[in-house]
């Protein structure tokens, strides 16, 4: 028997481990021992075994109102082993690996029975407590509760995932490339050709290179588009990109007296086929809007603005046929959707690894912040081990 099969010593006792615990808005995380209690009925426990640091967690954390909530325990991109799971859990079993999403998939509900959306009615949104109870399973040495990230948070050695999050995996893959198939890569990848679904031979463009956006180019150039576009401020990610398929970029402030829309349709003679927008401002959006071609243009946003913006659109050009639509977890149902990514992966067409620029211990997860900070990585992994 192998020895990750072997039953759980811990199984159904509290677990002491470590954390990387957000006490205060901006502040350093501290690492420290808290408390994981047991799975409770639909729940399970995991063994992290790595985990890497998306530009979300890095809001959350910066983040002084609400939805901001602290003491917390962040991360929300991460690999595991199943340690124990509570009653009613028949998909997944001790020593399973498995890969939690932010993303639900009840399988039960209207939406995620339906092809048409990505959605779970069921539970619609992520919590800051496990979604059946409306509790926290992680408490600090002197009692206080600590409260959940995106229904996975894990920067701590052992979370606890309603069975919803959770999609069992091949344990072949390499942690460190099947970690970004639980948010960053799935997105954008998935935005490209499920949200999209972006045509051989098609022109698409791309507001903002960070992960997301390359992983959009990835995504695009795996559909067969002709010509991938690029919108940054930073023109290094002209080189980082083209490994993912981009072909052009355009920096604004390198427009002249043009909009970054006049020059695309300019390049493209009438606009973009496929415009998405990786950033989260009101302004990109309506600007990613402006250059996708009358007709069938179709623009995608994943970026999120601040609470209550709109969007302004003008009202002609929809009646011409141009689109907008947002795309959550790249329209991705995470339990049949990941298991394609990582069959595309171990077939050398999706490329993970080349997301991976920098490794580092637990201990030193704050050294990922400044990292992203000082956009100096596209994804940090952050193993939990030194193994």
């Amino acid at each position: 028997m192998d020895d990750e099969k072997l039953p759980s010593e811990s199984r159904g006792k509290p677990i002491r481990c470590r954390a990387a615990v957000s006490r205060k808005p901006g502040e350093p995380l501290v690492i420290e021992e808290i408390m994981v209690a047991p799975p409770m009925p639909h729940e399970v426990r995991i063994r992290i075994i790595c985990t890497s640091l998306c530009q979300t967690d890095l809001s959350f954390w910066k983040m002084k109102d609400f939805p901001a909530i602290f003491p917390r325990i962040l991360g929300h991109e991460a690999i595991g082993v199943v340690e124990s799971v509570g009653e009613d859990v028949n998909e997944v079993t001790e020593g399973d690996t498995v890969i939690p999403t932010f993303k639900s998939e009840c399988g039960e509900c209207a939406d995620c029975k339906s092809t048409r959306s990505n959605l779970c009615a069921k539970f619609p949104r992520p919590s800051i407590f496990m979604p059946r109870y409306g509790t926290s399973r992680f408490t600090d040495l002197s009692g206080e509760v600590l409260y959940h990230f995106l229904s996975v948070s894990s920067f701590t050695e052992y979370t606890v995932v309603d069975k919803a999050h959770i999609t069992k995996i091949d344990p072949a893959i390499p942690p460190s490339s099947a970690c970004l198939l639980s948010c960053g890569v799935s997105t954008g990848v998935g935005a490209a050709w499920r949200t999209a679904k972006v045509e051989k031979g098609s022109t698409v463009a791309i507001f903002g290179l960070g992960s997301i956006g390359l992983a959009v180019a990835e995504g695009a150039r795996l559909c067969g588009a002709a010509r991938i576009i690029g919108v940054d401020v930073n023109r290094d990610k002209f080189e980082i990109g083209k490994k993912f398929g981009l072909t052009d970029f355009v920096d604004p402030a390198n427009c002249e007296n043009n909009s970054v829309s006049e020059v695309i349709k300019e390049m493209t003679g009438g606009g973009a086929d496929y415009c998405f927008e990786c950033v989260g401002l009101i302004t990109l959006m309506q600007e990613a809007y402006a250059c996708c071609r009358k007709g069938w243009g179709k623009t995608v946003v994943l970026g999120m603005d601040g609470p209550g913006s709109q969007v302004t659109l003008p009202s002609l050009d929809i009646i011409f046929g141009k689109t907008l639509t947002g795309s959550l977890f790249g329209g991705l149902k995470p339990k049949s959707d990941i298991a394609v990514l990582i069959n595309r992966y171990k077939d050398k067409e999706l490329q993970l690894d080349e997301f991976v620029t920098h490794e580092i211990r637990f201990e030193e997860i704050n050294k990922a912040f400044d990292l992203l900070i000082e956009g100096k990585c596209l994804r940090c992994v952050i193993y939990m081990t030194n193994e």
